[in-house]
């Protein structure tokens, strides 16, 4: 009873959402879509009247995330949610990659230091795999540079790890650039590397044609495209499929033969229909919603540079999404950003300190790895905006971190 009032003291109050990376709110559209596949009651692999209906909805889904992909509907293969398409993608192509050559020993796999757990976690159990693992710096701005990955090349390499924009500071990498770079480097070596890219926010606000990116695989999920949570997806390319020794992926989840092969279980039909219905939306919103936010998370930086001594911006602008704005606030000014993220909550402001599957660490790897003093890694606060936030929102909080920091 005390958590249904504390429920709904919390969403009576007017409150600001500023924590969009973690998770957006579902569009209408993607709850509609859900409710209308949920009336379906047949099982998308039975062969009677029920189950071609949901099979027939479950491959509609598809082939509009690979229309926005730009790849054919066979290349996208749903998972449960983005940390279970990084886990296929990666260990799938690395449990491939030992059932041919018996061990892993000998194999070499690159992978930027800067990635969601749910990627680092991976290359972890690869190094236990017996594979050996390097980890790419990026540059001060937070930037993995081409040629810091064409040095760190070697002719074992097999895979590469890049996510697309990082999840706690928005830096957009050049994963074009760094294609062009492996591509060469396989010429030059008559070698094969496979390269993955978690897709995290990035397809919101950038044009997302898998080709044009140059990866053999995207991991994808619903809930930070305004889909439904429980599900997404990785493109798989026909390049993954013939990649040598072994065609294809290994699955990690073992049963079925769903998802080709590479993903047991019975899909969500409801689940995937929403996350269709979410992921073509935002992408024809991207040109003006990039501007508008764009806008005001510029007057969100302009302002608490201005209005907060000390205050470092985690990254360079120039090269952010236009929704994410990562600080650290000195700690002369506050105890922890972690007092400073609930005070905020308790003024009806959502804001995190890191990526939420970190929250609770001491210091942020991502902002540690771009340097400056111990403090900044410490007393980071993420801001990232949305659909819905609009500039009084941003006026408010710019005032309610101030008053915050000068109580203190």
């Amino acid at each position: 009873m005390r958590i249904a009032i504390h429920m709904w003291k919390l969403f009576r109050q007017k409150r600001t959402y500023l924590d969009y990376a973690s998770a957006a709110p579902v569009l209408p559209e993607a709850v509609h879509a859900m409710r209308d596949a949920e009336a379906l009651s047949g099982n998308p692999g039975a062969i009677h009247a029920e189950g071609v209906a949901a099979k027939r909805v479950l491959e509609r889904a598809r082939t509009q995330i690979a229309g926005v992909l730009g790849c054919k509907a066979r290349g996208v293969v749903f998972t449960s949610g983005l940390t279970e398409a990084n886990n296929l993608a990666i260990l799938g192509f690395a449990r491939a990659e030992e059932r041919a050559r018996r061990t892993l020993s000998g194999t070499h796999w690159l992978v930027s230091s800067i990635e969601h757990t749910s990627v680092l976690e991976c290359f972890a159990e690869i190094e236990r795999m017996g594979g050996t693992v390097s980890y790419v710096e990026p540059d001060e701005r937070g930037i993995v540079l081409p040629k810091t990955v064409q040095t760190a090349l070697r002719p074992a390499t097999v895979f590469v790890s890049v996510g697309w924009a990082n999840n706690e500071t928005g830096t957009v990498q050049p994963l074009a650039d760094i294609a062009r770079v492996l591509r060469a480097y396989e010429s030059e070596n008559g070698s094969s590397i496979i390269f993955h890219a978690d897709g995290g926010q990035a397809p919101l606000y950038a044009a997302t044609s898998v080709h044009s990116l140059g990866v053999d695989l995207l991991s994808l999920g619903s809930n930070k495209l305004y889909g439904p949570h429980g599900i997404g997806c990785v493109y798989v390319s026909d390049r993954t499929r013939l990649a040598p020794p072994l065609a294809g992926l290994a699955p990690i989840i073992l049963g079925g033969a769903q998802e080709r092969g590479l993903r047991a279980g019975t899909e969500s039909v409801a689940l995937a229909a929403g996350f269709a219905a979410a992921f073509t939306i935002v992408a024809g919103e991207r040109e003006h919603e990039s501007k508008r936010l764009k806008k005001l998370r510029d007057s969100l930086a302009d302002e608490l540079l201005e209005k907060i001594p000390g205050l470092v911006i985690n990254g360079d602008m120039k090269h952010m999404l236009p929704h994410m704005l990562n600080v650290s606030i000195p700690p002369a000014d506050c105890r922890t950003t972690e007092y400073l993220t609930l005070a905020l909550d308790h003024a009806g402001i959502a804001v995190s300190t890191k990526s939420t599957c970190e929250e609770g660490q001491k210091a942020s790897h991502v902002v540690a790895a771009l340097g400056g003093e111990e403090w900044r890694a410490k007393n980071t606060v993420r801001f990232s905006l949305g659909r819905e936030t609009t500039a009084s929102e941003v006026q408010e909080t710019i005032h309610t971190l101030q008053s915050l920091i000068a109580k203190k």
